[in-house]
C-alpha cells in the first residue's frame, strides 16, 4: 500500500524551493492511522530515519506507536522535523516520549553504512526499532520505504508532513542524533558538526579539505572520499586484493560474485554495528 504526490512545476522556482513551499501547505494528523483502524488495525508505528544524506556519523532511525487520542500533539504543532527549529523538536520529543505506548531509537554508524551503502543502513536501522519496541505493531506506516519486518505496511510519500505517528518518529529520531552530533562536536571541533549536524554544508566541506576525514565519516560518500586521496587508493587495494584470493574458476564466472556480494559490496553475514537508545 503507497501514497504519492507530486511536486508541481513552477515557472520561475526550482525544484527544491517548491518542494519546501508544497511541504509547508501539507496538514499533518492522524487520518493516516485512523483509516487504518477502521480496516482493523490496532498498534499502528510510524517509523522514520534522519542523517541519511548527512556526511559524518550514524543514520539514526526511531519507531513509534502513539495512542488513539493525539489531538494535543496536533495542537503543539506536531509535522516534519526539518520544519520545526529545536526548541519546538526537544518539545515534542519530550511530549511523544511521555504519551507514546510505546517507542525505540536505532543508529547505525558509518563503518556499517560505508559496508552495506545507506539504503540498506537506513532500512536496518527502521526494522532494528521496530524489532526493539516493547509493544509488536500489527501495522507499519513509512516514510516512502518498505523494510523486511514480518506485519502490513503502508509507504506514505512525505509521510513526515502528513502523518502524526511518522512525525513522531522523525522527531525523536532528529533530536537524538543532532544532540550526538553536539556530543561528537566536543572530540571533533575542528568540522563544526554542532552547527551542521554532519551535512554537506559549504563549512563542512572546508573541514573536510583542510583537515581530512575522521574515523566518524562516512568514506562511500563522494565529498569524503574526494578529501582523502589515501582511502580512495585504499578501496583500490582492497579490491584488487579480494579479486586475487579468488581461484581462478570463481573469476571466471560473474553470476557467482554477484551472488555472494552484497549491493554494498561485502557479504551480507558481515556484522552490523548499531546503537540502540
Amino acid at each position: 500500500m503507497s501514497t504519492l504526490f507530486r511536486i508541481p512545476e513552477v515557472q520561475g522556482v526550482t525544484k527544491a524551493t517548491a518542494k519546501q513551499q508544497m511541504l509547508k501547505q501539507l496538514v499533518c494528523t492522524n487520518a493516516p492511522e485512523q483509516a487504518l483502524r477502521y480496516h482493523g488495525f490496532r498498534t499502528i508505528a510510524g517509523v522514520d530515519e534522519v542523517g541519511r544524506g548527512a556526511l559524518f556519523g550514524p543514520v539514526v532511525a526511531a519507531a513509534v506507536i502513539l495512542p488513539e487520542k493525539v489531538g494535543v500533539l496536533s495542537r503543539m504543532g506536531l509535522t516534519d522535523s526539518k520544519q520545526l527549529d529545536r526548541k519546538q523538536r526537544e518539545k515534542l520529543d519530550r511530549k511523544v516520549r511521555k504519551m507514546a505506548l510505546a517507542f525505540a531509537v536505532v543508529a547505525v554508524d558509518a563503518e556499517t553504512i560505508d559496508r552495506i551503502n545507506i539504503y540498506q543502513a537506513s532500512r536496518l536501522a527502521m526494522r532494528l526499532a521496530c524489532e526493539q519496541l516493547t509493544v509488536t505493531p500489527d501495522h507499519l506506516i513509512i516514510d516512502a520505504l518498505h523494510i523486511d519486518y514480518p506485519c502490513q505496511q503502508t509507504k506514505l510519500y512525505y509521510g513526515d508532513a502528513l502523518c502524526l505517528s511518522i512525525a513522531a518518529a522523525s522527531v525523536i529520531a532528529k533530536v537524538y542524533r543532532d544532540a550526538l552530533c553536539r556530543e561528537l562536536d566536543k572530540q571533533f571541533p575542528q568540522y563544526g558538526l554542532a552547527s551542521h549536524k554532519g551535512y554537506a554544508t559549504p563549512e563542512h566541506r572546508k573541514a573536510l579539505k583542510e583537515h581530512g576525514p575522521c574515523p566518524l565519516h562516512r568514506r562511500s560518500f563522494a565529498p569524503v572520499l574526494a578529501a582523502d586521496p589515501e582511502a580512495a587508493l585504499d578501496a583500490q587495494l582492497d579490491l584488487d586484493d579480494m579479486f586475487d584470493e579468488l581461484p581462478p574458476e570463481e573469476l571466471a564466472s560473474d553470476e557467482l560474485v554477484a551472488a555472494e556480494i552484497a549491493p554494498g559490496g561485502t557479504s551480507t553475514d558481515d556484522p552490523v554495528n548499531v546503537l540502540s537508545v
